[in-house]
């Protein structure tokens, strides 16, 4: 079986899709549609996507009741293969999202909201893509219209209006308004063709789709958020390899204004906490300097068993605490640290602590167990996009050279910069560390066959770069100044002197009211008794 083409970053032009009408479906699709209380739009929803130009018989609607008061039920006029299914636990549209993918038959996904009416080709417009390749995740094109002019006709009459290809003279004299910020982005990226990574951030849920394989291979919708899903479903979807396309054949009316459009302060309010701190790629929500997250931008791989467990090597530990202190005292702050040793050696037995075997590991363990930015693991993460949620991986071979403070944001530029995939590290024995894009790893294995070279893929995907370690800021491990607080004990100072060194101000100028001071403490004097400083500087 040939190999399915390799997209380069985000750029799908190099793809070319059927002419609508022309080609032969073979793929399924399941149109997953959430409804809470839509009981005046749904109907038209139902009818516009009984009129279809894709094959009836691959097509399946599952329309997902969000628990709405009275029940919703199916019109008369809808395609032939459409079943309601009914929320029982849990609520919003995530969640109905989801539930809906895990009930439906389709091989792809298609997310269509309970207030949209499509065109004729909108289903066929995003199914081309997925014959194309498997890690497409299409968006349609959508206005937004006042809905009163439709509930004047029957579904009836909309249905056969939609299959003779009249959608488009719908709403007649009605004001119809763009996505503005969707529409301005597409537009400054060429419909996101020059977008790179950064594609993810208007993943269009509302009009999405996705096959059933690349979902499952995310994390899907997440159902506990009430908001912002659709972005975080494209974090997901780019972690897994995902290539999103605008695709404005595939077009359809938005049947009122959304939420996001009523009242997209409040909106962006509520959601910027929680995008904050689920979706790296929103590093601009990111704000806070020296702030983790629960879904980190990097992740950090440091293998330590050789160093902690050869009995010929003398206080390993301290190599590998001082790497590990490294690490966590860049200046960026953004990341979690997972050491990989035996720590299953360490034990609670009685034993003469110097004399204990798994001493080095024990001194590590001690150490990092409860430092929240570290995690002790058994063994290495492996490629696939399950094993990490962050944006980035960076492997070091060992702890034998360690980055200054800001080598790691310096890389990352780097990558942002160019889009690329991976960035590799030589350190001067020859052993290399890698700093690694996640969806890039996950693009080169979705695509890649028996035999085929993972590096050859990476570069053609996303381009690659490698650079010594000295030029990008990594050094020995041991020339590797770090922080050390000093506070060296001396008799008590008086308050007016300790107040003078805190303020900067002579003691014998130091008003002994609590009275402001605007000029801030910065002489050396105040440093020679209380400080944190690096050795050397």
């Amino acid at each position: 079986m040939p190999r399915q083409p390799v997209v380069r970053h985000n750029d799908y032009r190099s793809l070319t899709p059927p002419a609508l009408g022309e080609w032969d479906p073979r793929l399924s699709v399941s149109m997953v549609v959430p409804a809470y209380n839509y009981h005046r739009t749904l109907p038209y929803v139902l009818a516009g996507l009984a009129g279809q130009s894709y094959p009836a018989h691959l097509l399946e609607v599952v329309v997902v009741d969000d628990q709405s008061t009275p029940p919703l039920e199916l019109p008369e006029v809808r395609p032939e293969n459409t079943r309601i299914l009914r929320v029982e636990s849990g609520w919003g549209r995530a969640n109905a999202c989801h539930l809906g993918a895990q009930a439906s038959d389709g091989d792809v996904l298609h997310w269509y909201d309970a207030d949209m009416l499509p065109y004729r080709e909108e289903v066929e417009a995003h199914m081309r893509w997925h014959h194309l390749v498997d890690y497409a995740v299409p968006g349609g094109d959508k206005r937004f219209v006042d809905p009163d002019w439709l509930f004047g006709l029957d579904p009836a009459e909309v249905r056969d209006r939609v299959a003779a290809g009249e959608a488009g003279d719908f709403f007649p004299g009605v004001p119809h308004e763009e996505h503005k910020w969707v529409e301005g982005y597409w537009r400054r990226t060429d419909d996101l063709t020059l977008a790179g990574p950064r594609a993810q951030r208007v993943h269009i849920g509302m009009t999405g789709s996705v096959t059933r394989d690349l979902y499952r291979a995310s994390r899907g919708f997440d159902p506990q958020l009430r908001l912002g899903e659709d972005m975080a479903l494209g974090h997901e979807l780019a972690q897994v390899g995902g290539v999103f396309v605008v695709e404005r054949e595939a077009r359809s009316w938005h049947l009122g204004r959304s939420q996001v459009l009523r009242r997209a302060e409040q909106v962006n309010r509520y959601n910027d906490p929680y995008l904050a701190n689920l979706v790296p790629a929103m590093r601009p929500k990111r704000r806070k300097h020296g702030r983790s997250y629960e879904v980190p931008y990097v992740e950090v791989v440091v293998p330590v068993a050789d160093r902690l467990t050869d009995p010929e090597i003398a206080q390993g530990a301290d190599e590998v605490v001082a790497c590990v202190d490294a690490l966590l005292d860049a200046d960026f702050s953004d990341l979690r640290v997972l050491l990989v040793g035996p720590w299953g050696r360490v034990h609670e037995e009685r034993i003469q602590p110097v004399e204990d075997p798994a001493l080095e590991l024990r001194i590590v363990h001690r150490s990092y167990r409860g430092e929240p930015r570290v995690s002790l693991v058994e063994s290495a993460p492996g490629h696939c996009p399950e094993s990490t949620d962050a944006e980035f991986r960076l492997t070091l071979p060992d702890t034998s050279h360690a980055p200054l403070p800001q080598a790691l944001q310096r890389l990352l530029d780097d990558l942002e910069r160019t889009h690329h995939g991976r960035r590799t590290i030589t350190y001067p024995d020859g052993a290399e560390a890698r700093l690694e894009r996640i969806a890039a790893l996950a693009r080169v294995e979705r695509v890649a066959q028996v035999g085929d070279d993972r590096d050859e893929l990476m570069e053609e995907a996303f381009g690659t770069g490698s650079y010594a370690a000295k030029e990008v800021g990594f050094v020995p491990t041991e020339e590797r100044d770090l922080p050390r607080f000093v506070l060296k004990p001396k008799p008590a100072m008086s308050p007016e002197e300790s107040r003078a060194l805190l303020l900067g101000t002579p003691a014998s100028e130091t008003p002994v009211s609590d009275a402001p001071v605007s000029e801030p403490v910065s002489g050396e004097e105040s440093g020679r008794r209380f400080r944190w400083r690096r050795p050397g500087h």
